[in-house]
C-alpha cells in the first residue's frame, strides 16, 4: 500500500492510500496528535448517514494494511494516538484489527475504537482487547428509528446484552474508558422517546455520551439539528447527571469530519 494524495486545512489532514488491488482508502490526522485509521474497504454496516459504506463493502484490510497507515505517516507527523474509527466496522475484521492493536500498543500509542458491535461474536472479543477506550455507536434504540438509520438494521438487543455483560465485570474506574456515541439527526432520533432511552441506558452504568453533530454527505436524506436544539439536548442529558462530550471542531470539520471518509474518492 502507498500514499497517493493528501489534503490539508487549518484543522485536519486527510490522507488517501492506494492498495495493491487499486482501491483507495482514507485516514485523517486530527487534534494535533491522533491518526484516525480505516479497517475495511467500504463498510458492511451501511449506515445511511455515513459516507464510508455508501459504495458498498469490498473486503477487510489486512493487518499489514491497517498498520501501514501509521507506518507510512509516522515520520511525517507527531502521532501519539490511534483512533480505529475510520472506514469500516472493526468488529467485522476482528483478527486483523486485534493484531494491529497489539502492534500499536507495543509502540506505546494510545488506541481508541469506535464500533457498532455489528458482528456480535467478535464484538465480545473486541471489548477485551488492550484498548484505551471504546465508543459504542448506537444512534437509535427503537426499531422504527434504526430502520431509518441502517440499510440492513441489525439486532441491537444482542449487542447491548454483550456490552452490559462486559461493563458489569469491570470496575467503575475502568468504565470511564467506555462511552456511547449518539449522532443527532433532525426528525429522526432527536425526540423525547429516544433521548429517554439513551438517558436510561447510559445512566444505568454511568457512561459518557458522545453527542455528535451530523456532517452532511452527498447521499442520504438527513439534516443536522440546529445549534439551539443541540444545546437543549445537551442540557437535558446533563440535568439527568449524564456526562456528555460534544462534537469538537475537528470532528465537524468538512475535511475528515466524522462520517465523511469514503473509498475511491474522486
Amino acid at each position: 500500500m502507498k500514499l497517493k494524495k493528501s489534503y490539508r486545512n487549518n484543522l485536519n489532514k486527510l490522507f488517501i492510500f492506494k492498495t495493491a488491488d487499486s482501491f483507495q482508502i482514507e485516514a485523517v490526522f486530527f487534534r494535533g496528535n491522533t491518526l484516525c485509521i480505516s479497517t475495511q474497504i467500504g463498510c458492511p454496516v451501511g449506515c445511511k448517514f455515513c459516507a464510508s459504506g455508501n459504495k458498498g463493502f469490498f473486503r477487510n484490510l489486512t493487518t499489514e494494511e491497517i498498520i501501514a497507515q501509521y507506518v507510512i505517516l509516522k515520520d511525517l507527523l507527531e502521532i501519539s494516538g490511534i483512533a480505529i474509527a475510520g472506514i469500516g466496522e472493526p468488529s467485522s475484521n476482528f483478527k486483523n484489527v486485534s493484531n494491529a492493536i497489539e502492534f500499536f500498543k507495543e509502540k506505546q500509542l494510545k488506541v481508541t475504537i469506535t464500533t457498532t458491535g455489528f458482528d456480535t461474536e467478535n464484538f465480545k472479543n473486541l471489548l477485551k482487547t488492550k484498548h484505551d477506550g471504546i465508543t459504542l455507536s448506537i444512534h437509535g434504540f427503537t426499531k422504527d428509528v434504526r430502520k431509518k438509520l441502517f440499510k440492513k438494521p441489525f439486532e441491537l438487543k444482542k449487542t447491548v446484552a454483550i456490552f452490559e455483560s462486559h461493563i458489569k465485570e469491570i470496575t467503575k474506574t475502568q468504565r470511564k474508558k467506555y462511552q456511547v456515541g449518539y449522532l443527532l439527526l433532525r426528525d429522526v432520533n432527536n425526540h423525547k422517546e429516544e433521548l429517554l432511552k439513551l438517558s436510561d441506558f447510559t445512566s444505568k452504568y454511568n457512561l459518557t455520551v458522545m453527542l455528535m453533530m451530523y456532517n452532511k454527505i452527498d447521499t442520504g436524506n438527513f439534516s443536522p439539528v440546529s445549534p439551539k436544539e443541540y444545546e437543549e439536548i445537551f442540557r437535558f442529558l446533563r440535568k439527568k447527571n449524564i456526562r456528555v462530550t460534544l462534537s469538537n471542531r475537528f470532528r465537524t470539520n468538512s475535511l475528515g469530519g466524522c462520517g465523511t471518509l469514503t473509498i475511491d474518492r474522486k
